[in-house]
């Protein structure tokens, strides 16, 4: 290993490979921050250049540092307008925007750097000692593992759910998961719920349902209450620091969802989404007492946590792409294809063939992080003026971004159609006190859901998959234990204060 350390590092530190690093960074970090262009749109435009360079390792180089400096990057939309362009960075809005809406902006952008660039650096060290032993247990998931993988994922709806909300958010939950079905089932490819239109046939666009979520109801609501929209409370950009209590208090967060985020990612089919999503619902249910009510309301916890996570899952997914041949997400298929298109196959002897390849892309993502810290932290105080801008003045902004990503995404007016639709009902639920949250984790989760749950079904002749498969068993108690927690703590909580006043 030290051999190819050091092969690496000398591929990766000469200075047309430092070159691309920084220029795959600022190019993700740009795309990033704009809602609507993800990763995976950037490094599909990007492919022809990458092949054009010649060399696999600089292109590899390149397109890994558009992947992990878009993630980086797509916090800044989420924590700043309330519009999350990509999947992994819709939970980073839950608690950073309200930190920006309380004028911590710039505290919310410089937490989410630092966990960004430590969830990305603890990846890199683990993929570098992991990687080897962690594709023998990506082999181990199956269809049937990965089906209750996605129940775990969807336990999540319990992090989300205020105190009495939990029936709100299953019924959510469950809208989420029956819009994932509409568009071509799992056992077929016969169109299902589409009412006769050929715009459905491929379901719902992430992209639209996020931005009719998150962004549109934000904008009409600025739109029906102009006192909220001229107040000034939001751009008093104070706070860019955070202070040593703070950093203690997010350094076991950090650690411990550079962890799970970085062995979720290796899970082929996982990636930075379920990553972040859990990493939050975990460290909701593990905060106690005033720091979990704090949750969703401008918690730092709250948003250094799926920051984390998305992270360190990004470069977990490389463990089955580089070493099994196998995408662990739609971005990391992208870059499969471009791996195949320049000749260099994926696989147990990549590290054996090209020994080059393999270590520098590892070694540039310490750099690539490195780069992405100096690139944003000085750059947070003028992202945050944006907030500094009169909130009426945003509006239009907010509105060209989501309808900008929303058609972008589809390349499809009927998107545009089915934005404002879901953006009236994303509005008129907000104000009956819904959480959208589960809404969207169902959708994103319920088709691999029903992809893994039919296949697992054809395998093991029916339900028999629970029985000889312990790892799903395992994984579905867990499930079970994540959704019921809260609830029996809140319980306990609740007889305690009865004790309480009883004893009064």
């Amino acid at each position: 290993m030290i051999e190819g350390l050091l092969m690496g590092l000398a591929a990766a530190v000469t200075p047309f490979n430092l070159m691309m690093v920084v220029f795959g960074c600022i190019i993700g970090t740009l795309i990033g921050m704009l809602p609507g262009l993800g990763p995976m749109s950037i490094i599909a435009i990007m492919i022809p250049v990458a092949i054009g360079l010649g060399d696999p390792t600089a292109a590899l180089i390149l397109l890994s540092g558009v992947y992990y400096g878009a993630i980086f990057g797509g916090s800044t939309s989420s924590i700043l307008l309330n519009a999350p362009g990509v999947a992994g960075t819709v939970a980073s809005s839950f608690d950073g925007y309200p930190m920006a809406r309380k004028g911590q902006a710039g505290k919310a952008l410089t937490i989410a750097a630092i966990a960004s660039f430590a969830g990305g650096t603890i990846g890199a060290i683990l993929l570098m000692i992991f990687a080897p032993a962690l594709s023998t247990v990506a082999l181990l998931f199956h269809s049937a593992e990965y089906f209750a993988l996605m129940v775990v994922g969807l336990s999540a709806i319990a992090a989300f759910a205020g105190t009495g909300q939990v029936a709100k958010a299953l019924m959510m939950t469950l809208l989420g998961l029956m819009m994932g079905t509409v568009g071509e089932g799992a056992l077929s490819n016969m169109p299902r719920f589409t009412f006769g239109y050929m715009e459905l046939q491929s379901g719902f666009s992430f992209i639209t349902l996020a931005m009719a979520m998150f962004a549109l109801p934000e904008a009409l609501f600025l739109v029906m209450n102009p006192a909220r929209a001229a107040q000034g409370d939001a751009g008093k950009i104070t706070g860019l620091r955070i202070s040593r209590s703070e950093a203690k208090s997010i350094a076991p967060v950090i650690g411990r969802q550079s962890l799970q985020g970085f062995f979720i990612g290796v899970l082929p089919g996982a990636g930075a989404t379920i990553a972040s999503f859990l990493g939050y619902a975990v460290e909701r249910n593990i905060a106690k007492g005033a720091e979990q009510e704090e949750f969703g309301k401008g918690s730092i916890k709250g948003l250094a946590a799926p920051e984390t996570a998305n992270n360190a899952a990004c470069t977990g997914s490389f463990v089955p792409l580089l070493t099994l041949g196998i995408p662990g997400s739609g971005t990391t298929a992208i870059l499969l294809g471009a791996l195949i298109a320049l000749n260099v196959t994926p696989g147990p002897r990549l590290m054996i063939d090209e020994p080059a390849v393999f270590w520098a892309v590892i070694i540039s993502m310490y750099i690539g992080n490195l780069v992405l810290l100096i690139l944003n932290l000085p750059l947070i105080p003028y992202i945050a003026k944006i907030l500094a801008i009169p909130r009426n003045y945003l509006i239009p902004f907010i509105l060209f971004f989501t309808m900008m990503g929303s058609y972008i995404g589809q390349n499809n007016s009927t998107e545009l159609l089915i934005l404002v639709g879901f953006g009236v009902v994303a509005t008129i639920l907000r104000f009956a006190d819904y959480p959208l949250a589960p809404l969207l984790i169902g959708f994103i989760l319920g088709t691999m859901l029903e992809d893994n749950f039919a296949r697992a079904m054809q395998l093991y002749s029916g339900f028999d998959f629970l029985l000889e498969r312990p790892m799903t068993l395992a994984l579905l108690v867990l499930a079970a234990l994540l959704v019921l927690l809260p609830s029996y703590r809140a319980r306990r909580a609740r007889k305690r204060a009865e004790g309480v006043a009883d004893g009064d």
